[in-house]
């Protein structure tokens, strides 16, 4: 699998002390400096990039809570340790309102490494889609909140990301790596990381996903007329059924649920997918 991990960790309250914040910044540039001689900048985009080096380096920095706090303080020492002509890397984003800073630091930095137009925006859309996969295209309860971009000036990236499930009270942090990817909508992630396991996920970028993919792009194609009137009837409790009916041997005295479907349908952008017709997922 392409992804290089995803963590599931408790969602911890408060912030990191700020005299053990000021260490974890000097450590973190320690660390980083030795990584850089002994192995190169790209070494280090996949180090980081994996789930499991990455909270090994937070409890090495100190912060060894094992809580959603090892994701946002540990990416938020690093940024402010690195400085991106000194290390020819730069960390973009962070959490809440910063991540949405990550495509402007993207374009301010990619021109001190004098990146081409070409380079920046096809960065800036690696870090739209893989927030994008990770918050719409994998539903598993986990809404983002944090998203770090890392990108080096030969252009290679890697990307550390959380969302937060406020039922179960866990956060869950994903991890990229670009020379993994082929396809954002295909298997495209390094790793995710989690403690809590999931029966029901829908994973539209799985290999298993591919004809859903398909059929979801023919139905944003047809007349959005049509689909409206579909999903009238489809939320009518009697319409609703289960897999079970298909069954050779359906199971004897079996209570059927139905379905109860959102209703927040955004109609005026579905008319506007239709007119663009996209081609593909």
């Amino acid at each position: 699998m392409p992804k290089t991990g995803v963590a599931n960790l408790p969602l911890h309250s408060g912030k990191a002390p700020r005299w053990l914040f000021k260490r974890m910044v000097a450590l973190s540039k320690e660390i980083t400096e030795v990584i850089i001689y002994e192995y190169g900048k790209d070494e280090f985009l996949r180090r980081i990039s994996d789930p499991f080096w990455f909270q090994a380096l937070s409890c090495v920095l100190g912060y060894d809570w094992h809580s959603s706090g090892c994701t946002t303080v540990t990416c938020g020492a690093l940024k402010e340790a690195i400085d991106p002509q000194e290390f020819g890397f730069a960390i973009t984003g962070g959490k809440g309102k910063a991540s949405r800073k990550t495509p402007f630091e993207i374009e301010q930095i990619g021109e001190i490494y004098n990146l081409s137009t070409t380079a920046i925006n096809e960065l800036q859309y690696s870090s739209r889609m893989a927030a994008k996969v990770d918050n719409t295209a994998i539903q598993d309860g986990y809404n983002l909140y944090h998203h770090v971009f890392i990108f080096s000036e030969n252009g290679k990236w890697t990307v550390l990301q959380q969302g937060m499930n406020s039922e179960n009270n866990y956060a869950r942090r994903y991890h990229w790596l670009s020379e993994h990817i082929k396809n954002f909508v295909c298997e495209p992630h390094n790793a995710i990381v989690g403690d809590n396991y999931q029966e029901k996920v829908l994973d539209m970028t799985a290999k298993q996903s591919a004809s859903t993919q398909k059929i979801s792009v023919d139905l944003v194609n047809d007349d959005p007329r049509h689909l409206r009137r579909d999903w009238a009837e489809l939320t009518k409790p009697y319409n609703q059924k289960t897999l079970d009916n298909w069954m050779k041997y359906e199971c004897e005295n079996k209570s059927l649920d139905y379905l109860i479907m959102p209703r927040s349908i955004n109609w005026q952008k579905m008319r506007e997918i239709y007119d663009f017709q996209p081609k593909n997922y």
